[in-house]
């Protein structure tokens, strides 16, 4: 599967228990969602592939889940830090005002006057809201996502509009 079809939707953290168990951290909202979207596929040595969890369930602020050949707390720890994905086609469509980081990535940000301040290079979930981190001339500015900064968002021209003045 080619990475552009895939929508990365969380990472396999360490081990859960000693029977081959994962941690899994969702990128969804809510974090259970993530049990709905099936085949999971799983990034190893750059690679998409497909992996179906036999047991899923919510535990804590995450997912714990076990995958067939996975039976011990070694094999458990070995899948620490793989991306987990969808394919793009088993998530739902997003309403008005909502989208998906895939979506955003590279997209050029201008300010209200019309300096262009780069390209999104990444996003961090800080918790009570997602910041975007834009890459330009070197530097990095981190805008917090939220109607108060980002003004416009057009998939079309591949832009984002923000109230945020230029960096110094």
């Amino acid at each position: 599967m080619e990475q552009d079809d895939v929508i990365i939707v969380g990472s396999i953290g360490g081990p859960f228990g000693v029977r081959g168990w994962v941690h899994v951290k969702s990128f969804t909202q809510p974090s259970a969602n993530l049990a709905q979207y099936r085949p999971w596929l799983l990034q190893i040595n750059n690679h998409w592939q497909e992996r179906h969890p036999s047991h899923v369930r919510p535990h804590g602020k995450g997912l714990v889940a076990c995958f067939a050949g996975v039976s011990d707390r070694e094999q458990a720890a070995a899948m620490a830090g793989i991306s987990l994905g969808v394919a793009r086609e088993v998530l739902p469509e997003t309403e008005a005002g909502e989208y998906y980081w895939r979506d955003l990535q590279g997209l050029e940000v201008f300010n209200q006057a019309g300096l262009g301040l780069g390209k999104v290079a990444g996003f961090m979930d800080i918790g009570p809201h997602v910041v975007l981190v834009v890459a330009g001339d070197g530097d990095e500015t981190l805008i917090p996502f939220v109607a108060q900064h980002v003004t416009r968002v057009d998939l079309e021209l591949g832009r984002i509009e923000v109230d945020w003045d230029e960096p110094e």
